[in-house]
């Protein structure tokens, strides 16, 4: 970007006030903001967890160059991710983990068709910002990734965080 490129405005709230990843949007740079909201992409065949700030405008890594259309056929034999959005608010003892919840979307970048729908990830941001706990329907696997991921974030937060979150994100191993 080095090229004399001021980098876009961001319209609405903001999002972090000391951006980690100084605007350039980097694949997984960045950690979770203590100002609002953070997407965190869970590759779901790959079980990692990382940060993608540019989710916001859902303008990710992920999704560049991907015609997103809510039919899965369209992105049929794609890669499939959660996107969690995590809160985190602040209570007397510290942050914590406040809202979590995710939502589908599948890539295909042979393709560049991607399934995703949107309202679902406008409102699971929302209920997110709301405090709202949204994770029963991931994979077991997903959510172990997703449990580690807060844990090694910061573990003092998983600590603190309710125990709803706790009891949703533990698989129960047959």
């Amino acid at each position: 970007m080095g090229n004399g490129e001021k980098p876009k405005q961001k319209i609405g709230f903001t999002i972090i006030k000391d951006d980690p990843t100084d605007g350039h949007g980097g694949f997984g740079i960045g950690s979770l903001s203590l100002e609002n909201v953070s997407p965190v992409f869970i590759d779901i065949q790959e079980k990692n967890a990382f940060i993608d700030i540019g989710a916001m405008h859902a303008k990710s890594e992920i999704e560049r160059g991907i015609k997103f259309t809510t039919n899965r056929e369209d992105s049929e034999g794609g890669k499939p991710y959660w996107l969690v959005w995590v809160t985190i608010d602040f209570k007397e003892e510290g942050p914590y983990f406040a809202g979590v919840t995710a939502c589908e979307m599948v890539v295909n970048r042979e393709k560049r068709r991607g399934y995703k729908i949107l309202a679902d990830h406008v409102n699971k941001m929302d209920k997110s910002m709301k405090r709202k706990i949204i994770v029963e329907h991931m994979d077991d696997s997903s959510k172990e990734v997703l449990a580690a991921f807060l844990k090694e974030h910061n573990l003092e937060m998983w600590e603190r965080s309710t125990e709803q979150l706790h009891q949703e994100l533990t698989v129960q191993r047959k």
